[in-house]
Parts: structure tokens; C-alpha cells; sequence
């Protein structure tokens, strides 16, 4: 029987919009149609009490949630519960993300990702593998040990995961250009993170394919005034999609106000880097035998350095609109629409509308979620 979700301020590209309600079926969303169209009446109705219907949130950088690191227990199980802690706060889209690895690992990772997909674990759209294959010079909190140079030998696991979108964050100048065009011609989408490469160093990334930069401003060459580092490249290219994390100590908020004013909107996305603390009260975690602590939105190592965050998606919209400034509606693009566009999926997420698949967010006004709908199930089926 098909649901008509009614009475909500739906987001359309025009604004948020009334008396319409959204019709869906078979995980799909069919028609936005006036409340009184016969094929609603004889849907099965859900009111959504004049709150927001939201596309829902995609998020391309997830560690952990629900006391979940993905890198400690690579498995279909890890991906369910940090999958429904992230839920929770909007998520209805994410790649479970692992921090570099050996080579083995990284092969469980993907055939747990492989498993969650076959199994429909909700959710689960991919893998973001986020090293090994990074710059020991700006290697954060990742494992030097870990970290190694991408040769053909890498190639062929990188691009092994079938059915999902593959992520890859890697440092450009630890392989060559032609390696990056040979993964994107097999469908990765690659992204420049914890990298030392200079301003012609990128320029030819992107000439073969890299389309992404993680975490914009932490772990990369700094823009200067002879040397515009992987900063300069990602404010100066109009291609490629920055990802940003909205928590107050990744990147100072005027940072990010003047990032966004030197290309469109379009091209930023809000991710978490989320870690384990996600969806628990949990004060501490460990990572690769470090202690982190947990404090508010921020993760720290030891030494102080930030190890991932422990911010939810519905806190980085409402992070963008308070701190940096965007409207509601940019902002809840920057969560959905604009991440489904950076991993080829704009033409079935991240917007409310006839085809798309029926990912949905029910919020109040101060964005705190009620209901989420992945493929139309909601998290709490009415009776």
C-alpha cells in the first residue's frame, strides 16, 4: 500500500513549501501531489504535524558510531550499528570509512561492505577507505607504520567493491597521475586528504580524475602567497567537491565563511569524520592502541591532536546555518544533495522528487530529528 506523508513543509528548490504531500511506493518517492488527490486519500497517511521533510542526510566520512569503530571489527554487524546510530540524527546515506590499514584489512573492510549491501543494511551506500596511501607528513592521527606509496598492486583491490560507490582519499604524490585516472576509469571516486602536494602536483590530479578534497584545511598543504598548496587548488578548482566539518575545531568558522566564498556552495559538502562517541555518552575510545578523549564535538589524541569528531549530521546543519552563516535550505543541501552529486548518485538521492528513492528526514525547527525513511521503511513503523 502506497504512504502519503502529509501535512509538512516539504524542501523543494524553490524553499520549503506547504500543501503538498509526498507520495511514495515501493521505496520510492511517486508524486508530490494537494492532500485531496485521490491517490492520496487512498494511501496509507502519516502526518507530519507542520514539521520539516528533509531529503535525507548523506554522509561520505564515517569512522564510527553507536561505540562502533569501523576499523576495529570490519564487519556487516559494525556497519548495522553505526549505520542506526548515525540514523538517529538524520543519516540516512553513508560510507562506513576506515583509517589506513595494511592491505588485509583493508580487504576485510570491503567485503564487509560488500556483505551490508547484499544483506540491505540500511543505509550503507559504499566504503570511503581513507589511507593507507597518504603522506607521512601529513598524517594526523593515522599510523605512520601503516602508510605506504600506491602502486599497481593496489589498483585492482581499490576498485573491487561491486554494487557501491567506492571512495578513496589519498595523497596525489604518493602515486602517479596515470594510477588515479586507471581507479576513476574503474569507478572510484578519489579524493586528496592528508597530502603535501603542491599547487602542480594537484592541477594534475585533477586533469586525471580526482574530483574530491577530505576534510578541506586540515591534514594538507596550506595555501601561501607563492605556493597555493592543496587549499589553493580546492578554492581555485570549480570541479571538485570539499568536504567540511562543521564542529567550531577542525576549522574556525571565518575560515570556512571565506571558503565558501570563492567557489559555489554547490561544491561543499558537510561530512562528520565521525568516531565511535556518536550516539553514546561514551568520554573515551581507543584507536590503534591510543586512548582518545571525547569532549563536546571534539576528539583528541594524547598529544592534542583532533582524531575524527564526535558530531552527528543534524549538528553540522545546524553548525552551517549558526556558524557559518548559510540559509536552512543551503544547508540541508550541503548534507544531501550536493554529497549525492559527489558520489554520482544525484539522480536518486538527495532531493525530494518523483523517481528518487525515498530517503527522507522528519525535523523540528531547531533541526532535532523525529522520523527518518530509508527506501521508504521508517525507523518506527506506525501500526
Amino acid at each position: 500500500m502506497a504512504l502519503a506523508l502529509i501535512n509538512g513543509r516539504v524542501l523543494q528548490p524553490e524553499g520549503f513549501v506547504t500543501g503538498r504531500s509526498v507520495l511514495i511506493e515501493q521505496g520510492r518517492i511517486l508524486a508530490l501531489l494537494p492532500p485531496d488527490d485521490p491517490r492520496c486519500r487512498a494511501a496509507r497517511a502519516y502526518d507530519l504535524g507542520g514539521q520539516l521533510l528533509l531529503p535525507g542526510f548523506i554522509d561520505s566520512q564515517v569512522n564510527g558510531g553507536g561505540g562502533v569503530l569501523f576499523n576495529d571489527a570490519p564487519s556487516v554487524e559494525s556497519i548495522r550499528a553505526i549505520g542506526a546510530a548515525h540514523r538517529r540524527f538524520g543519516t540516512t546515506g553513508f560510507l562506513p570509512t576506515l583509517i589506513s590499514a595494511d592491505l588485509d584489512i583493508v580487504a576485510r573492510a570491503i567485503a564487509a561492505v560488500r556483505g551490508a549491501l547484499e544483506a540491505g543494511v540500511p543505509g550503507v551506500l559504499g566504503i570511503h577507505i581513507e589511507g593507507p596511501f597518504l603522506n607521512v607528513a601529513r598524517k594526523g592521527v593515522h599510523d605512520p607504520a601503516k602508510l605506504r606509496e600506491l602502486d599497481p598492486s593496489g589498483l585492482g583491490l581499490l576498485s573491487s567493491l561491486r554494487g557501491g560507490r567506492t571512495v578513496v582519499t589519498l595523497a596525489p604524490e604518493t602515486t602517479t597521475p596515470q594510477m588515479i585516472e586507471q581507479l576513476v576509469t574503474a569507478g572510484v571516486v578519489v579524493s586528496a586528504g592528508h597530502t603535501n602536494a603542491t599547487y602542480a602536483e594537484m592541477q594534475a590530479a585533477l586533469d586525471h580524475g580526482l574530483t574530491g578534497y577530505t576534510h578541506l584545511f586540515n591534514a594538507m598543504s596550506q595555501l601561501t602567497g607563492r605556493e597555493p598548496g592543496v587549499v589553493g587548488a580546492a578554492l581555485d578548482d570549480p570541479r571538485g567537491w570539499c568536504g567540511i566539518i562543521v564542529d567550531g575545531a577542525h576549522t574556525d568558522p571565518a575560515v570556512l565563511r571565506i571558503a565558501l566564498k570563492c567557489k559555489p556552495h554547490e561544491r561543499f559538502m558537510l561530512v562528520t569524520d565521525a568516531m565511535p562517541g556518536v550516539g553514546t555518552n561514551n568520554a573515551s575510545f581507543e584507536l590503534q592502541g591510543r586512548r582518545i578523549t571525547v569532549s563536546g564535538y571534539v576528539c583528541l589524541d594524547e598529544d592534542g591532536r583532533l582524531a575524527g569528531s564526535n558530531i552527528d549530521m543534524a549538528s553540522c546543519v545546524r553548525n552551517a546555518v549558526t556558524l557559518l552563516g548559510v540559509p536552512l535550505t543551503t544547508a540541508v543541501r550541503m548534507a544531501s544533495e550536493f554529497p549525492a552529486a559527489f558520489l554520482k548518485l544525484a539522480h536518486e538521492l538527495g532531493r525530494i522528487a518523483p523517481g528518487y528513492r525515498a530517503n527522507l528526514v522528519l525535523a523540528d525547527d531547531e533541526l532535532n530529528v523525529k522520523e527518518t525513511w530509508i527506501d521508504g521503511q521508517a525507523s518506527h513503523p506506525q501500526p
